[in-house]
């Protein structure tokens, strides 16, 4: 099936760096095409609902994207991503949409871990997350941590457009390896705008051949790594203060616009865990965040 780069797609090249995923072709949802990997697409919309809460008017997946609708609050939705099947391996491309419409409350989280495993190609597996949340609406991103396992090699990027007024909680999980392995590459660029101006653009780059990765100026040993970004209009009348959450280990950053980044590493996915969950905590005591 042929296919022309359109102007999203050289857009996507341009901030990423990397080629836009490309579609399967609609006789073979989320198929293996031969010497190239599964090529699949998910969508999620969340709208305000007529009698309030949030509803989920499109959720849709294939291939190793599979979505379901969780009970949750009566002011918000919540999807699950679960793993349909193994993946990412390299050769993959996957693309997951996320619109947040006005007014609207979403959480997404994910079943389990995602392990990047290797392909039998060479090439390199990409995941690429495109999101958008409108104006007083909120976006609560809180997969379950991404493994990176021996061998593989994974590009993961992340668009996110925020309304001036639309608030995100974004967590994101690394884990180095699988217990007592090494980590396959693992390149993840993460992309904000508030308001159509940037706030935040970050590329990590851990793994073999990524330039002194595990040294005392970067993991120092550790082999966990995550960062939780929250974005609220709070922030805008209220900047957070820069704050050492655990010296050595995990930081809160403000950021020259409504928001803080916290990053962190830790020797295991327990302790990152907690320590993100502690910024989060503070946000919330201190500015009313979720």
């Amino acid at each position: 099936m042929a296919h022309s780069v359109t102007d999203t797609e050289a857009a996507h090249a341009s901030w990423t760096g990397f080629p836009a995923p490309r579609p399967h072709s609609p006789d073979q949802p989320g198929g293996r095409v031969p010497g190239s990997g599964v090529h699949a697409r998910a969508r999620i919309t969340a709208a305000p609902g007529l009698r309030g809460g949030t509803t989920l008017p499109e959720l849709t997946g294939d291939g190793p994207l599979a979505l379901r609708r969780v009970r949750a609050d009566a002011d918000r939705a919540q999807v699950c991503l679960v793993g349909a099947m193994a993946g990412p391996l390299g050769g993959d491309w996957l693309r997951l949409d996320v619109h947040v419409e006005t007014g609207a409350t979403l959480c997404v989280t994910s079943a389990a871990a995602t392990l990047a495993l290797p392909g039998t190609t060479g090439e390199p597996a990409h995941y690429d997350v495109r999101v958008a949340v409108g104006d007083d609406a909120e976006l609560l991103w809180l997969p379950e941590p991404l493994v990176s396992v021996r061998g593989s090699r994974l590009h993961v990027t992340y668009r996110v457009d925020l309304a001036p007024t639309a608030r995100l909680v974004f967590r994101e999980e690394q884990v180095l390896g699988r217990t007592g392995e090494p980590p396959g590459r693992l390149i993840s660029r993460l992309t904000v705008l508030s308001g159509g101006r940037p706030l935040l653009d970050q590329t990590t780059d851990y793994g073999p051949g990524a330039p002194a990765w595990d040294g005392p100026a970067v993991l120092a040993g550790n082999r966990t790594t995550g960062q939780l970004l929250i974005v609220a209009p709070e922030f805008t009348d209220t900047p957070a203060e820069p704050y050492v959450l655990a010296p050595g280990h995990a930081t809160i950053t403000p950021l020259p616009g409504p928001a803080t980044l916290t990053t962190a590493i830790a020797p295991h996915a327990l302790h990152l865990r907690t320590l993100l969950d502690k910024a989060r905590s503070r946000a919330r005591a201190l500015h009313r965040t979720r």
